[in-house]
């Protein structure tokens, strides 16, 4: 089979022949049909992640069909179109991940290849109304949103929602996510058209990052703070949640793209009463839920770009430009 793949670190991602995996005891091969980027495959590619190893087929998103099937896997998986969840692995306790738990494209092989095996508990029937492109830029971004905004963060109807640094493929299903929920919600971005995409998709409005006491002027714009805040980024900028958060809100953060946080103010923290939540991917359970919510309310995922596998070196370099409003998706099957 064909498939794009990584020798080392800093090495651009080639397409290379390999040999086609065959599903073991209990796990499912995927004729795979679109794979779609994650932050996750730069930093592989840039040795910032931990486990690396090489050569590595890079991807943790894909949607396809199932074309053979191991040992005690049910037969009526057969030629079904199914979603990947890219996670396995998590463990018993649904509250934490275990040691054991794993995310597809490191250090298994992903999902930028025309085949790929997976444990059979990790698919489900690919949404009906999502096309397999747009059902490929779903999983991971939408496992971390989903997790993020109703387990972590208990989102409830009609409360206000800040997401920061939208543009994102998580930040981007955390919008439309919350926004099916009931709640409203507001953005941040360091770009303009960035905040004005978001609007469209339903945020009441938006603020550049950049500006000057940012937290104040939106708040006021808002008509108060927020209740539940859903931040990537860390850093520096962290500060400015603990101010634009209502009492009782909850900042919840997958992710530090700016670094760690250097200085916390405690005392706003237990002064507000606020709830700092650490969050990353999800259980089954909370996939099963977000495939839900996406059937339910018949949400589609933004496509920033569609590449061919062959140009997966372009999408990537894409991503680790920052360009991308929504999930750049590669096409490996017509």
């Amino acid at each position: 089979m064909h498939a794009l793949v990584l020798a080392g670190i800093n090495q651009p991602a080639v397409v290379q022949e390999v040999p086609t995996p065959q599903p073991g005891p209990g796990q499912v091969q995927v004729q795979l049909y679109a794979a779609a980027l994650n932050h996750r495959d730069v930093w592989i590619q840039k040795g910032q992640y931990a486990g690396l190893k090489f050569p590595i087929i890079l991807g943790s998103d894909g949607a396809g069909v199932v074309t053979a099937l191991g040992a005690g896997v049910d037969a009526g998986w057969l030629e079904q179109a199914v979603i990947i969840n890219p996670g396995s692995n998590w463990g018993p306790n649904p509250a934490a991940q275990s040691r054991e738990f794993q995310i597809l494209g490191l250090p298994q092989d992903g999902t930028f290849a025309e085949y790929v095996c997976v444990p059979a508990e990790c698919v489900r029937a690919k949404p009906s109304h999502l096309s397999f492109e747009q059902t490929a830029a779903l999983p991971l971004g939408g496992l971390t949103a989903y997790r993020a905004v109703f387990t972590r963060a208990r989102l409830q109807p009609g409360e206000r929602v800040l997401i920061s640094g939208v543009g994102g493929g998580v930040a981007l299903l955390a919008l439309q996510m919350a926004v099916a929920a009931g709640a409203e919600v507001w953005v941040t971005s360091g770009s303009e058209e960035k905040i004005a995409r978001a609007i469209a998709l339903g945020a009441k409005g938006g603020i550049s990052y950049t500006a000057n006491n940012w937290a104040a002027t939106l708040t006021k714009q808002a008509g108060g703070g927020f209740d539940v805040l859903v931040d990537s980024a860390a850093g520096p900028g962290f500060g400015d949640l603990l101010d634009a958060a209502a009492p009782g809100g909850r900042i919840v953060f997958y992710g530090a793209t700016h670094g760690d946080i250097p200085e916390l103010a405690a005392r706003k923290v237990f002064w507000k009463q606020l709830s700092l939540l650490g969050s990353s991917m999800g259980t089954a359970q909370d996939f099963a839920a977000m495939v839900e919510l996406v059937e339910q309310h018949q949400l589609r995922p933004v496509i920033d770009e569609t590449f061919p596998l062959a140009q997966g070196q372009q999408a990537l370099q894409r991503m680790a430009d920052g360009l991308q409003f929504g999930k750049l998706v590669l096409k490996i099957q017509e």
